[in-house]
């Protein structure tokens, strides 16, 4: 009995360990290889314009208590100059994306710049230096980074600070996204993340920050909004529907852009910058704005069909961005198989001034080349990257060989209209007759 209650024990210290081995790993800091990136000095002490990079390792650490990059060793390709400790108290790089498991084939990218403190010129951002004090604290080392996770939608920017002559950085700014690359339906409300911390304990963070978002998009560009949070001020822009949370954005750092209503002219490239006083973080991020096409087939319903009969049938896709779109014919007979009926006559796209595309299709149906039975289901299907859309509609071939029951009395029906008509037709005339013989005559 002693020793099976021993074994018991064991086994739950073996299974708490366990445990709290994988918790500790899954939430540790990463060791990150990166390259650092820097201009070229040339003869005379000027930059030379071109750039050269190398390796540099970063330990990341969540404290300064944390040693455990001390112990560990660094690759025999890396220069020992370019080895760091990054203190990085808001653990924004000890999300998982960044630390990957063992053997991953996928590794998180990240560069590593010499960065210069100075003022900024731009006017929401202007209050924070206008004393044009700087301070001693500006006088060390600076790197500026950015980050990206293996999910490919987490990214982060960070400024760093080391006294001078040491490798022992301290995040100072850093600015989160995880919307790097993101979709959105046309006319949904969408909100592209962006959120930043700040060192309380750095002398930079008492005086205020700023907030700039800047659209790009093929070589053009435009300011979509700015506010600095020094004065509580926006800046004028000419950009509707786009506004930021602000209770937020002062309570938790939240700077995200909140597009009210997304549009075609919303695709393309976000950047968010932070300012602190002297120091600017930015995160470039991608928006697509999708939507896919809505069908229509004319005619609808198509009209009764006979053997040898050509039918003109037109799929029409419309209201979807961006471009291309895959247009094709189906046809599903009544035994439930279906065939394709190939893309038909394919027209050119068109766009509308709301930026969306339309494109259509023609299929001539030869009934007496194709062998649709008493007929089925014809469908237009159009394959976007916002998703597959198929609209449909119904054909009956009359005159068969051996007609259905269906056919019979779709005949018989046709037959009962058209004698129908007839017999009004006569009755109208026979009755207009009778009136005009009724009427006296007024000459006699």
């Amino acid at each position: 009995m002693t020793d099976f209650s021993t074994i018991y024990k064991l086994s739950l210290v073996a299974l708490w360990c366990f445990i709290h081995a994988c918790s500790s790993s899954s939430s540790s800091c990463p060791l990150l290889e990166c390259w650092f990136v820097q201009e070229k000095v040339g003869r005379g002490g000027g930059l030379a314009g071109a750039t050269t990079q190398e390796k540099t390792l970063l330990h990341i650490r969540k404290d300064e208590r944390d040693d455990g990059a001390a112990s560990s060793r660094a690759p025999s390709d890396i220069n020992p100059d370019r080895i760091y400790v990054i203190t990085d108290p808001a653990e924004t790089l000890c999300h998982r994306s960044f630390n990957p498991p063992r053997g991953s084939i996928k590794k998180p990218q990240c560069e590593v710049n010499p960065f210069l403190p100075q003022p900024s010129s731009l006017a929401w951002v202007r209050s924070l230096t206008e004393n044009a004090f700087s301070p001693v604290y500006l006088q060390a080392d600076w790197f500026s980074a950015s980050f990206h996770g293996v999910d490919e939608q987490r990214g982060v920017a960070t400024i760093t600070r080391a006294p001078s002559g040491t490798k022992e950085h301290s995040v100072i700014l850093s600015l989160t996204s995880t919307t790097m690359t993101a979709q959105a339906r046309l006319g949904q409300p969408f909100t592209l993340d962006c959120s930043f911390w700040a060192d309380p304990l750095s002398p930079l963070s008492e005086t205020g920050f700023a907030v700039e978002w800047r659209y790009q998009f093929r070589g053009d560009g435009r300011l979509v909004l700015a506010y600095d949070g020094k004065t509580d001020r926006l800046a004028d822009t000419l950009e509707e529907g786009a506004t930021l949370d602000f209770e937020a954005l002062h309570e938790r750092g939240n700077a995200s852009l909140i597009l009210q209503e997304t549009k075609v002219q919303h695709s393309g490239t976000y950047i968010c910058s932070v300012f602190l006083p002297y120091l600017l973080a930015q995160v470039a991020m991608e928006l697509e704005v999708v939507e896919p096409p809505s069908l229509s087939i004319h005619p609808s319903p198509l009209p009764l069909a006979v053997p040898g009969q050509v039918l003109n049938i037109q799929c029409e896709a419309s209201g979807f961005v961006p471009l291309p779109v895959d247009l094709s014919w189906e046809f599903r007979g009544a035994d439930g198989k279906s065939r394709s009926l190939g893309s038909g006559s394919m027209s050119g796209h068109r766009q509308a001034w709301d930026g969306t595309y339309s494109q259509s299709t023609r299929l001539q149906l030869d009934t007496s080349k194709l062998d649709l039975g008493r007929g089925g289901e014809i469908s237009c299907v159009a394959v976007h990257r916002g998703g597959t859309r198929r609209a449909s509609v119904t054909l009956s071939v009359i005159g068969f060989s051996s007609p259905s029951i269906e056919d019979s009395m779709a005949m018989v029906g046709v037959a009962l209209v058209l004698y129908g008509l007839i017999k009004f037709a006569s009755w109208t005339f026979t009755s207009s007759g009778s009136d005009e013989a009724a009427k006296p005559n007024k000459d006699k």
